[in-house]
């Protein structure tokens, strides 16, 4: 027996784990041209994404919806305020909760970042039924994983 056949299941390209992290890594750094141009990292993009979607939140709540922590949640919101592109302030209602909420800068943004998911299959090569296969598998293995994860604690 060779050791590629008594170590299949270590060989570095088995492993799904690092075939998502390269995945993950190709991914980013082909947005990055694309987010260059408004001047965002992919983090702050994200953020972004949230705030058009759901519009004023709590940071709480914007870290739940990356699946962040607070630690790295705020670098970016300052970031990203010292940019124009969003606010944050305590909430009137619970003193302990901050609130944030893009600007009219932020709003202006909005536009032009929405050319970025058709430049972006564009770019990779994916049609849109590709795009949407392939995100629902993701999305079914992270539920998977994370339970998973859930099990062993």
């Amino acid at each position: 027996m060779t050791n590629e056949e008594s170590d299949g299941p270590l060989l570095l390209d088995q492993q799904l784990c690092f075939a998502l992290y390269a995945a993950q890594r190709a991914v980013t750094a082909a947005y990055r041209p694309l987010l260059d141009d408004l001047g965002l990292t992919y983090p702050q993009y994200l953020v972004l994404l949230v705030l058009w979607e759901r519009g004023e939140t709590t940071v709480k709540d914007l870290a739940a919806a990356l699946r962040l922590d607070y630690g790295t949640v705020s670098p970016l919101l300052k970031r990203l305020e010292a940019a124009g592109l969003l606010r944050r302030e305590r909430s009137a209602r619970d003193e302990r909760s901050v609130l944030v909420a893009v600007t009219g800068r932020g709003e202006e943004l909005r536009e032009r970042a929405g050319r970025v998911p058709g430049a972006l299959l564009a770019a990779t090569g994916l049609d849109e039924p590709e795009a949407v296969r392939l995100r629902q598998e993701l999305w079914r293995l992270a539920e998977r994983a994370g339970a998973a994860a859930d099990r062993a604690r």
